[in-house]
């Protein structure tokens, strides 16, 4: 099955607003995002970046669907007909907008934010994560949501030399004939090595070199030059992407550990499993992962007691995408996008488990330490392990 099930929008579903009602970060600061894209070939990057800013008078907030094209993309990706489905998206979320500070001015920090470089599940792109990542910058961390090349975005694209023109790169299904592993190993390889040209990209802006974002935001990347602590650097991601967190961390020493959120563990070969040298956090959801995803997880956590497997209660693979704070009527046609636990109770779990576990890898001196009871499991509507690990004695 696809990891990542997309909503079904249903023919009849027209009637109702549906709508995004993204919560604000409940950290002390307020958030701002940009989008960064550097180079113009596909072997540049993509990402959009979350981070705390200062406040500013009628701060313009980003649409959460950035472009029409994505509406295609995500039809698509649902095995549904462009033709109409894209529409239907475009009408039915295409004015949602995110409620962060688009372009708002950076808040500077002279000990230096920790950096998350985080990493999008198969069929989705830089922003269907926004709830997520604007939590963890609202508590002080600078957020790269990447954009992947590798055409497991439902859709993404790259700005060529020429002025004006870009490229597109679509959602691509494994071709026939091929063995699923090999196309999405290759995948998750390409994914990893984009999350550590994303560290470089720091440490460049770091050292002071000039890098031009292609996209001429009204932002200057050199803001940051004095305010990334590049020592506290830890990697992130969803489903494709949770995988993709825990190979990140075998191809490089700079990421401390990484927090996989209900990871799709499939694409990744066994030999690799040794070679894991930092811990992981795993979110699970309740619905999504199997006996034999969880025993790859515990193959982890046996050679490194600093590695943690939680499970929410009550929660879908959609919970930790922001798909799962959809409202209004077309919810009904939606399946699998809402567990039975509330999603913003769903959100705050995972949150402070991996605010709490990044206090101790990255050695923050915050209090995010109150939630460390998550880490082994402990508290409402979370266990450790996953539920079918437990006896029933």
């Amino acid at each position: 099955p696809d990891p990542m099930p997309l909503p079904r929008l249903g023919r009849g579903s027209m009637g109702g607003t549906q709508s995004l009602a993204l919560p604000l970060g409940k950290g002390p600061h307020l958030v701002g995002c940009t989008d960064v894209m550097v180079g113009h070939t596909r072997q540049g990057l993509f990402l959009r970046l979350f981070y705390p800013c200062l406040p500013r008078a009628g701060a313009e907030r980003p649409l959460w669907i950035p472009r029409y094209e994505y509406c295609g993309g995500l039809a698509d990706f649902a095995h549904r007909s462009r033709r109409w489905c894209a529409p239907l998206l475009s009408v039915a979320v295409g004015s949602c907008r995110v409620p962060v500070s688009w372009n708002g001015p950076f808040k500077p920090c002279s000990s230096g934010y920790p950096l998350i470089i985080f990493s999008h599940g198969l069929g989705a792109f830089r922003t269907l994560y926004s709830s997520v990542c604007s939590e963890l910058a609202s508590w002080g961390f600078a957020v790269a949501a990447l954009e992947h090349r590798d055409h497991s975005a439902s859709m993404t694209y790259f700005c060529t030399a020429e002025a004006g023109r870009e490229e597109w790169i679509p959602y691509r299904r494994v071709p026939q004939g091929q063995k699923e592993f090999y196309f999405r190993n290759k995948q998750v390889h390409q994914r990893a090595e984009e999350c550590v040209r994303a560290l470089r990209l720091f440490e460049d802006i770091g050292s002071g070199k000039s890098v031009p974002n292609v996209l001429h935001q009204d932002f200057d990347l050199s803001v940051l030059k004095d305010s990334i602590d590049l020592t506290k650097v830890a990697v992130m991601g969803h489903s494709f992407g949770g995988v993709t967190a825990v190979l990140a961390l075998v191809k490089e020493p700079g990421f401390r550990c990484a927090v996989a959120l209900d990871a799709w563990m499939f694409p990744l070969e066994n030999a690799l499993y040794s070679e894991v040298p930092k811990p992981v956090l795993f979110i699970n959801t309740e619905k999504f992962q199997t006996p034999e995803s969880v025993a790859k997880m515990k193959r982890l956590s046996s050679r490194n007691s600093q590695t943690k497997i939680i499970t929410i209660l009550g929660s879908v693979h959609q919970s930790q995408t922001d798909f799962t704070f959809l409202t209004g009527k077309l919810i009904s046609r939606i399946l699998g996008t809402r567990g039975a636990l509330d999603p913003h109770k769903a959100l705050d779990i995972t949150s402070r488990a991996a605010l709490a576990f990044l206090q101790r890898h990255l050695n923050l001196e915050e209090e995010f330490d109150q939630w460390d009871n998550l880490l082994q499991g402990l508290g409402d509507s979370v266990v450790p392990e996953a539920p079918f690990c437990r006896s029933n004695l």
